[in-house]
């Protein structure tokens, strides 16, 4: 019973506690599709980012699979000694170039320089999203640094409000807009807590099996085979450079897909190819 005892109180820590461990997966949330299933007046709404995702977990920045972000400590000094989560940005249409800073593990000062942390949670299983907000709003505001900043969070009565925001997102170049629930706890992984609503969605999928072209892509790859991590097989055959169809995605990448709802089968409609996912 000591054993047990000792690894419950173990588990209790690390749970309530920063994580620095080396490429261990932050316990992250993930968006699900808004469907507005629930009043808009439930969420806290704010612009959705296409950066990378990286979580502060107190001591060390990480990718949301746990690898260690090498930025320059004068990136991160400012930073406090708490889990923070939120995207690395430069700018719109500006996620490939984040995304290459990220891999080295030399930083790039000079690029760096150009990059900002935009924080959209300070997570805490005892506080709901509402009160998160406040809290790593004041903690961030606090910092009075020029890099790192609060995502702002909106409050909507109804749909044509949230619309019109979202209007206004995409007409500046934005890709969509984040719902999360008020009165949600944190909890990770995949939850309906936390939705996105974007014209395109995207998600991930593993490549299975190459398919063959035929007319102008003859001798080409014309579509990959894919399986997402709900099972569900599928074939991407858009997308592509001449380029990517005459050295694909090998089998056993991750892909990264946009799509257009589902089909009444559950397949993603109108599945088009996006990247290939770094291997963070």
């Amino acid at each position: 019973m000591k054993h047990v005892f000792f690894w419950l109180c173990t588990a209790l820590v690390i749970c309530a506690s920063p994580t620095s461990f080396s490429n261990i997966a932050p316990d992250v949330q993930l968006a699900k599709v808004y469907e507005q299933r629930k009043p808009v007046s439930d969420y806290l709404v704010s612009e959705k980012y296409d950066g990378v995702r990286a979580v502060w977990d107190g001591k060390l920045l990480k990718t949301r699979t746990g690898h260690i972000i090498h930025a320059p400590k004068w990136f991160t000094a400012v930073l406090p000694n708490r889990w923070l989560d939120g995207e690395l940005w430069a700018g719109y249409n500006n996620f490939a170039f984040v995304s290459s800073l990220v891999r080295r593990k030399v930083p790039d000062h000079e690029n760096w320089q150009q990059v900002h942390y935009l924080i959209f949670d300070a997570p805490d299983p005892l506080l709901t999203f509402e009160q998160r907000f406040e809290k790593y709003q004041g903690i961030v505001n606090g910092l009075h640094s020029i890099h790192v900043k609060p995502i702002p969070q909106h409050h909507f009565t109804n749909k044509a409000q949230l619309d019109e925001f979202y209007t206004q997102v995409l007409l500046r170049g934005g890709e969509g807009v984040m719902l999360h629930e008020k009165a949600a706890t944190h909890q990770g992984g995949r939850t309906a807590q936390v939705l996105k609503y974007k014209p395109k969605f995207d998600a991930e999928a593993v490549v299975i099996a190459h398919l063959p072209g035929r007319g102008k892509y003859q001798g080409m790859m014309g579509a990959i085979r894919v399986k997402t991590m709900e099972g569900v097989i599928f074939n991407i055959g858009t997308g592509f450079t001449d380029e990517q169809r005459v050295s694909p995605p090998a089998i056993g990448s991750t892909i990264t897909f946009q799509y257009q709802g589902f089909t009444k089968y559950g397949k993603p409609r109108f599945a088009s190819f996006l990247r290939v996912r770094d291997a963070l």
